[in-house]
């Protein structure tokens, strides 16, 4: 058979696959991961399944749904990476559990660097997202903190209990940046000097500005600490 007529029997395939809600939304996350999440409308959806547009609306009413349904799919993923979100109700290593659950979420998150500014704009958590936290809330409960001190470390945590930091401001352009800084380093001495000799030169390994692997984790880490030593003291 040649590569032509292959190519055109996975194509059929494809549009002869059932249309469902888990499939439409699965394609949404990929077509997100490949072309950005900017090219994610109802359009190049419904030509990436090989249907009509109006076809998606019986399974998902509009773009936000589809949007929310994408976070779905990454939380999703993420419950197969960490094996489940069931917790023990006792558990002498919370600390290393949590950290090994936040950073398994991380490499999820990693694979959709697009997901962190979705989910910043969405106004609740889906299920699969809730069972994260849920997870998260039972893990630190597993270790014996108490219901007070998990609420303040659920705040202390924030978007690192999913996998990225949030950052103050990210520059639209760091050469730009750096001038400014230069400009301005008779006022804001101690910041120009520290910003000369620290810059992050990695950017496409980051889910957004000085968020790469070394700094979430120095962050990660001090608040893990934090949190057992304020639990041993209790």
């Amino acid at each position: 058979m040649s590569s032509t007529t292959e190519r055109s029997t996975e194509r059929s395939t494809e549009r002869r696959a059932p249309l469902t809600r888990a499939r439409v939304l699965q394609t949404a996350a990929d077509l997100a991961d490949t072309a950005g999440i900017d090219a994610l409308t109802i359009r190049r959806l419904a030509e990436r399944l090989g249907v009509e547009p109006m076809s998606l609306y019986y399974h998902v009413p509009n773009k936000e749904a589809i949007l929310d349904g994408t976070i779905e799919v990454v939380f999703t993923e993420i419950e197969e990476a960490v094996g489940g979100f069931a917790v023990p109700e006792t558990d002498a290593a919370w600390k290393a559990s949590l950290r090994e659950r936040i950073l398994t979420a991380r490499t999820v998150m990693l694979r959709h660097p697009w997901a962190p500014g979705v989910m910043d704009t969405r106004a609740q958590l889906g299920l699969t997202a809730a069972r994260y936290v849920d997870s998260v809330v039972g893990t630190l409960r597993s270790g014996g903190l108490s219901f007070d001190l998990i609420h303040h470390a659920m705040h202390a945590l924030g978007s690192r209990m999913y996998g990225f930091s949030q950052e103050l401001g990210e520059p639209e352009d760091e050469s730009a940046d750096s001038a400014a800084m230069e400009q301005m380093a008779e006022h804001v001495p101690h910041l120009a000097a520290m910003l000369s000799v620290v810059r992050h030169v990695d950017p496409d390994s980051t889910l957004g500005w000085c968020d790469d692997q070394f700094e979430f984790e120095f962050g990660l880490d001090i608040i893990l600490d934090g949190l057992e030593r304020l639990a041993r003291n209790a």
